[in-house]
């Protein structure tokens, strides 16, 4: 990312401040945590904010009262007499002008409220003044196409004013598929979100616990939207009384790229991941689904488990329960391979579209434009850390010091 490593420890520990904290430990993620060890996945890192191979118990946005915390409590931070935040507030496209030697410059944004009426919002001062984007790993490159500022060919077939061709938009996006595997319990489980992880250089191995599966895998855990869900006619409809472990790969090399559907910046735009065309993508999964299988199968997960169930038990009722868009085989439940391709889900961990060196660049300004950065997922080559959400909420702290600092210079 071409970041300066002291802003950037600063920046995470601003964040950490206000939304990080240390879990409360269950049985199940003791047993968990112990099953990761016994399979190999080493050493153990104990609690730690720190990216480090082998098993650690991470942070969480929960706090000892169980209150989650969001990028929202970072306003706690902020001076209240110096930002405005608009709510229920739309972004349609921003606003570009002729600059000097027919740049094209961002002078405002144009915004849709709740009652559907259009206001623009204009920088006080175009002469430092900027737009900063941050509208996500989907978000952004969409409200760039809607603004003019995108693959030439694919804006003009919509209608859309040319303001820079710019074929990179949308290019490079990705995802990181998670595969998992349903442990019915025999015994009460706490409810608990990913406390501990297993880190390997090409995948992560998660586990989250005491949900009901039809909210776990269609709502906020681990979701598809449309998708993927878990069928709701089959018998996952009582509330479940277990957990899942999933594998989630670290550095897909699968990538794919994001259209617009239409010229309204409400709609979804379409978006192809190509998930797991490229076969070192299927070989991570496979690695990391042999690690949840011995993790399963360990001493410390056997009062976690019907005695009379395998786990290739547990693999053929996950295939039995999840219900996606994708081409399902025959041989699903007794080929890792076709598993990990037709039960892929996804853990809402896009990036890509904007990326440093293709759509912006290492200060984040997009190119070809003035007065325009932006700043986001959408600017990863890949998803850092077992959650992005601590890089990005970084990221913009980072990028707040560093503007400051750079208009300070040009006021010495």
């Amino acid at each position: 990312m071409g970041l300066n490593s002291e802003l950037a420890n600063q920046s995470f520990q601003w964040v950490e401040k206000e939304v990080a904290y240390e879990p409360q430990m269950t049985q199940w993620t003791s047993a968990y945590k112990d099953g990761l060890l016994e399979a190999g996945v080493t050493p153990f890192n104990g609690f730690t904010f720190d990216h480090l191979y082998g098993t650690k118990i991470g942070g969480t946005t929960f706090d000892q009262n169980g209150h989650r915390h969001t990028a929202a409590d970072l306003l706690t931070y902020a001076d209240p007499t110096k930002i405005t935040v608009l709510l229920h507030a739309t972004a349609q496209r921003i606003l570009f002008r002729n600059g000097g030697m027919n740049r094209p410059v961002a002078y405002g944004v144009e915004y849709k409220d709740d009652a559907s009426n259009i206001h623009v919002a204009y920088l006080k001062d175009c002469s430092t003044g900027e737009v900063i984007l941050t509208a996500g790993a989907l978000g952004s490159p969409q409200l760039l196409m809607l603004s003019g500022v995108g693959p030439a060919d694919h804006l003009k077939s919509l209608g859309i004013e040319v303001v820079l061709d710019q074929p990179m938009v949308g290019h490079g996006i990705s995802d990181n598929p998670m595969s998992v595997v349903v442990i019915p319990s025999p015994q009460p489980v706490e409810i608990t979100s990913v406390q501990v992880v297993g880190i390997r250089p090409s995948y992560y191995v998660e586990s989250m616990t005491g949900l009901n599966l039809v909210a776990a895998l269609s709502a906020d855990v681990i979701t598809v939207s449309s998708t993927s869900t878990f069928n709701e006619d089959s018998e996952d409809i009582f509330p479940f009384q277990g957990g899942l472990i999933g594998a989630k790969l670290s550095h897909p090399v699968s990538r794919g790229y994001l259209r617009l559907k239409n010229r309204n910046p409400e709609d979804n735009p379409s978006v192809t991941y190509n998930y797991f065309k490229e076969p070192a993508d299927v070989e991570a999964c496979v690695e990391g689904m042999k690690t949840i299988k011995r993790a399963i199968d360990t001493e410390g997960f056997t009062k976690f488990r019907y005695p009379n169930q395998s786990v290739q038990d547990l693999i053929t009722l996950s295939a039995s329960l999840i219900v996606n868009n994708r081409a399902r085989n025959a041989n699903d439940t007794t080929s890792l391979e076709q598993y990990c391709k037709d039960l892929a889900l996804t853990i809402w961990h896009y990036h890509g579209g904007c990326q440093v060196g293709l759509v912006v660049d290492y200060d984040y300004k997009v190119l070809g434009v003035d007065a325009l950065r932006v700043v986001d997922g959408s600017t990863f080559n890949f998803s850092p850390g077992t959650n992005p959400q601590a890089t990005v909420m970084m990221l913009g702290r980072y990028m707040g010091v560093h503007i400051q600092n750079q208009r300070l210079k040009q006021d010495e």
